[in-house]
């Protein structure tokens, strides 16, 4: 197993250089030119040559990226041209709001998404069956920006039991930091929990016929411990993929989420930086996200060895 998980490690390497090139190469390749939107409209052509001279974006294209690749090997991914700061104090800076809400959402996904799957699957064409697959329905369908200011409107505005935006440290207390991430959690919830919950139920479905689910039941056991011991327990595999996916996918729904309830974070990070055409901010966040996200695709790999020990590497 070490050497499994050591030889994905070092397999990520190549994938890093691999994304490094391709989203250097495209924001290159971008029409809008961060010199001229520093420079201002009213700049002239000398002004906005000088501030690419001093950017270093007056380089061939190979320079540029040989010089990056470098320093970035060292830690150091440059400063941020619109927010002059370093690239790596900006992601420390916006990564604790980012990391919170990703865990929340994490927790009430799971502990949400799952039992509704698993009762969903096994009160079949009930009403509650029903119930679940049209939430699933729906989640799929309504974006999530709608969701979040639909949320807003209820729970902020006309209820006011929740602020409508912004973020609290955890270090200033866990109620205040809870309460301003609910809501943010729950709209970026909707989406994932539609997704795993109907996920949960085809794999419970497909394993509730088989001969040791009727020998269990046969042997006088609760069908609590049927469902939770046996028949979820053996269907864990495609749902652990799913839940390891939909964590790996929060990256974009972070974005979106960040923006709707003006929490500074990555996602917030990152469309600031788009907006300005910040190319050191863009690739340093775009570089974090995707080794996260192959990380986490290693981390469900080794789960599986976990709930099926039939499993081996």
């Amino acid at each position: 197993m070490f050497a499994y998980a050591a030889g994905r490690l070092l397999a990520t390497i190549p994938v890093m250089v691999i994304v490094a090139g391709i989203i250097f190469g495209m924001l290159r390749f971008a029409p809008a030119d961060p010199g001229a939107i520093i420079a201002g409209d009213n700049a002239n052509a000398e002004q906005i040559a000088e501030i690419r001279s001093r950017l270093g974006l007056d380089r061939p294209m190979l320079v540029q990226f040989a010089i990056w690749s470098g320093n970035a090997l060292r830690g150091d991914f440059g400063e941020s041209f619109f927010f002059k700061k370093r690239v790596s104090e900006l992601i420390m800076d916006r990564l604790e709001p980012t990391l919170s809400l990703a865990l929340l959402t994490t927790i009430l996904t799971v502990l949400v998404s799952v039992p509704l799957g698993v009762i969903a699957a096994y009160w079949q064409g009930s009403w509650l069956d029903r119930i679940v697959m049209g939430f699933s329905v729906l989640g799929f369908s309504i974006p999530v920006f709608v969701v979040g200011y639909a949320i807003i409107y209820v729970f902020a505005i006309r209820l006011n039991w929740f602020p409508v935006q912004g973020y609290q440290s955890i270090t200033l207390g866990v109620g205040p930091w809870f309460h301003r991430l609910v809501l943010p959690s729950i709209t970026l919830s909707v989406v994932y929990v539609a997704l795993i919950a109907r996920i949960t139920r085809t794999s419970v479905l497909e394993v509730l016929n088989e001969d040791y689910i009727r020998t269990a039941r046969a042997k006088g056991q609760t069908e609590l411990n049927v469902m939770l011991r046996h028949a979820l327990a053996n269907a864990a595999i495609p749902i652990i993929t799913v839940i390891g996916l939909g964590i790996a996918l929060l990256i974009g729904g972070v974005v979106v989420t960040e923006s709707v309830f003006a929490i500074p974070g990555l996602g917030r990070l990152t469309v600031d930086a788009v907006l300005a055409r910040d190319f050191p901010t863009i690739q340093a966040v775009i570089l974090l996200m995707s080794f996260v996200y192959v990380l986490i695709n290693l981390v469900v790999d080794i789960a599986y060895t976990i709930f099926d020990p039939r499993i081996r590497y």
